[in-house]
Parts: C-alpha cells; sequence; structure tokens
C-alpha cells in the first residue's frame, strides 16, 4: 500500500501499560468511528506496514486504545511510539454536495464569482489554525481560507471549485 492511498487517522501517541498496548491520538472528525479497527497501515520509516488488532477501544479522552497482535512486550510498543496509522482512502464514504476530503479536490480549477479562473488547487495546507486552498496561477501561488461561506460550488464531474471570495483577497496575490 503506497502512502498516496490511503489517509492519517493519527500517530502512536505512547505505550499504556507493560504489555505492549498503546494509545493513539486519533486526528480525525469523529473518532467514535474508529473504535472497531481490525487492521491499520503504520509508517515505518516511510513504509506503510500492515498490523492486524487484537483489540481497539475508544478512551474518555478521545484516544484510540489498541494492542496490535504479536506487540506483547514494552520494547516491542516503544519501537512503534510516534508512528503514524492510515487506512486506505477505500475506507472513507463518499461526500456529497460541496463537501469534499481535502486529498480529493487537489487538481481542481478554481473560478472565483468575481475574480474569474484562479488557477489549480496544488494542496490544501492543513498545518495552519485555519487550513488553506494552496492555489497555482503561472508562477504565484494563492493562499485562501478554507471557509464553507465561501464554497458556491463543487463540481466532482468536471473538477471545478467555484467560489465567492471577500473582494480583493486573490487581487492581493496577482495583482
Amino acid at each position: 500500500m503506497k502512502l498516496k492511498d490511503c489517509y492519517f487517522i493519527g500517530h502512536i501517541s505512547r505505550k499504556h501499560g507493560f504489555k505492549g498496548d498503546l494509545l493513539v491520538k486519533l486526528d480525525v472528525d469523529d473518532p467514535s468511528k474508529y473504535k472497531k479497527l481490525e487492521s491499520v497501515f503504520i509508517d515505518r520509516k516511510g513504509r506503510l506496514v500492515p498490523f492486524f488488532l487484537s483489540s481497539c477501544k475508544l478512551t474518555q479522552k478521545g484516544f484510540l486504545h489498541i494492542h496490535i497482535e504479536g506487540v506483547d512486550t514494552e520494547t516491542e510498543a516503544n519501537k512503534l511510539q510516534k508512528c503514524g496509522l492510515y487506512l486506505p482512502l477505500s475506507f472513507l464514504p463518499p461526500m456529497e454536495g460541496n463537501q469534499f476530503y481535502y486529498h480529493e479536490i487537489e487538481g481542481y480549477k478554481v473560478i472565483d464569482k468575481t475574480y474569474g479562473e484562479v488557477g489549480n488547487i496544488t494542496e490544501v495546507i492543513n498545518q495552519a489554525v485555519q487550513p488553506l486552498f494552496a492555489i497555482q496561477n503561472g508562477e504565484k501561488e494563492v493562499l485562501i481560507p478554507i471557509d464553507d461561506s465561501i464554497i458556491d460550488q463543487l463540481d466532482r464531474e468536471n473538477k471545478v471549485l467555484y467560489l465567492n471570495c471577500p473582494e480583493g483577497l486573490i487581487e492581493i496575490y496577482l495583482d
């Protein structure tokens, strides 16, 4: 399985006890959807390795308490700390209307109601407080905050995202 075919659900935060149990800090909208996982892919030095889970439950603090088959000691559990957990994109339910997954809209053309064609989405920057569309327009990059209020329409068939950006936002980058 390749990283581009998967999505990140969280990372192993720390071990729990002395028998190989681990706590996963989830980075998902609805943690309850992940409380019955049977397997995951773990990022081991850039390679996704499949692991089966013998137990998986959601804690009161929103962590996922897991036990990986074959990981039965504190030493083995220590080797997996800070590793990322992934699931195949096929596990995601399809979105409808103007809702989308960030990975899904890369490559979409962006058309603003006032400005016109802005460019193509190269990535979604999700490390900031406010996620951003990174849009390439020739040699320039346009960054637009992702907010439901500016999304007019998502045309999945033609891969076009129609926006209604605040006046002057796009011109800051392109004029």
